[in-house]
């Protein structure tokens, strides 16, 4: 049975303070993870170290760094390595987000070099992929993702993709208010599954767990979760408030 994950993403939010009152908080409010559910929490990387201790102990609770460099080491001022991030045992990365791709200019060969580079050191990406919303409204999203999957993933073997982390986050509906409906999202995490299933084989495509990431909220995230393709959220801003996150948790199948 694949893997139900609900991943928070903190982005560039949160004093020290803040961020250990939240976790300490979310802690203290109900929540249940069964043996093929999982917490992962995308913290920024100053807090990676005091979150992952909050976390010591907890069953199937994890951190996730936001980013990493393509480059082993070097002079590379402002980056963080994942032999870094392998030192303080972190592990999850978050690569590719829709952010990073926009404000960034992160191309597929740089993801692609960034998955190789997590591997090497033993951390497991989550690979997101999605459309904007002119790509919605042509109705050429399918191609659009299958694009990045191929252009980032496809170099990769049947044995690490085997258990693979993939988020699909519609950009339109990433901090906008908009989500898309659930049959949008069955949709699509279908076609990547399929995508998957063409290069590499059902059973590859059906260990991969596709999150969905586009304003999952406390109120929508268990119609979401329900659908036979999704496996869980890569969730933004309800994950900054701890009742809200832990009923999102409660939510995965």
């Amino acid at each position: 049975m694949r893997k139900q994950i609900a991943a928070a993403n903190w982005k560039m939010n949160l004093t020290l303070q803040q961020a250990e009152t939240l976790m300490d908080e979310l802690i203290a409010t109900p929540h249940e993870l069964n043996e093929n559910q999982e917490a992962v929490f995308g913290v920024p990387f100053p807090y990676l170290i005091s979150i992952k201790n909050k976390l010591a102990g907890k069953k199937n609770a994890f951190v996730a760094a936001q980013n990493c460099y393509d480059k082993k080491s070097g002079a590379y001022t402002g980056e963080v390595s994942a032999e870094m991030l392998k030192s303080i045992a972190v592990d999850y990365v978050i690569l590719g987000h829709s952010e990073r791709r926009e404000y960034f200019n992160e191309s597929h060969a740089m993801l692609a070099a960034k998955i190789d580079i997590c591997f090497a050191n033993g951390l497991k990406p989550i690979f997101c992929c999605g459309e904007p919303l002119a790509i919605r409204e042509a109705d050429t999203q399918n191609s659009f993702v299958e694009t990045q999957l191929k252009e980032s993933l496809f170099h990769l073997t049947a044995e690490q993709l085997t258990g693979f982390v993939i988020a699909y986050e519609p950009i339109w509906a990433i901090g906008t208010g908009k989500t898309a409906s659930n049959e949008q999202a069955q949709e699509m995490h279908a076609h990547i599954r399929s995508v998957m299933a063409n290069q590499y084989g059902a059973a590859v495509a059906d260990s991969i767990s596709i999150l969905y990431g586009g304003s999952v909220k406390a109120n929508n995230a268990k119609d979401i979760f329900g659908q036979p393709d999704v496996d869980g959220g890569l969730v933004g801003g309800a994950s900054l408030v701890a009742a809200d996150f832990a009923v999102i948790i409660n939510s995965l199948k």
